[in-house]
């Protein structure tokens, strides 16, 4: 069951990884769009499109309808969920450690102002 979580997991990952794709995400944030929408803003062929669409479609991250000739794609948004679960334990672990940091360089001022009253900064 692990296993399975995080190769989806990383698949998700290995999907956001990539600025067309992210981008990609960011118009269908928008509504849906065909191939052809995705694949206009970058120039390139609707087989190089189709490449990041499958790398969508693998994590979850789009689904893609065919009507006749025309795919449609739309977000799916769900697996972000688990990316962003795993994200915010570090996230924590940061601000928790960032927090000590703060405090021990407040009191290693109070110390210095205690030390040296007269001085000034």
């Amino acid at each position: 069951m692990v296993e399975l979580q995080t190769t989806k997991l990383d698949t998700v990952f290995h999907a956001l990884s990539d600025a067309t794709r992210r981008h990609m995400l960011r118009d269908l944030a928008k509504g849906q769009r065909t191939v052809s929408e995705l694949a206009e803003p970058f120039s390139m062929s609707l087989a190089a499109a189709s490449k990041h669409i499958k790398a969508l479609e693998s994590a979850g991250l789009i689904r893609r309808e065919v009507k006749g000739r025309t795919h449609m794609c739309h977000l799916e948004a769900g697996p972000m969920a688990s990316a962003q679960g795993w994200l915010n334990y570090y996230e924590k672990f940061w601000t928790d450690r960032l927090n000590i940091l703060d405090r021990l360089l407040r009191e290693d001022d109070q110390r210095k102002i205690k030390s040296h009253p007269g001085d000034k900064k």
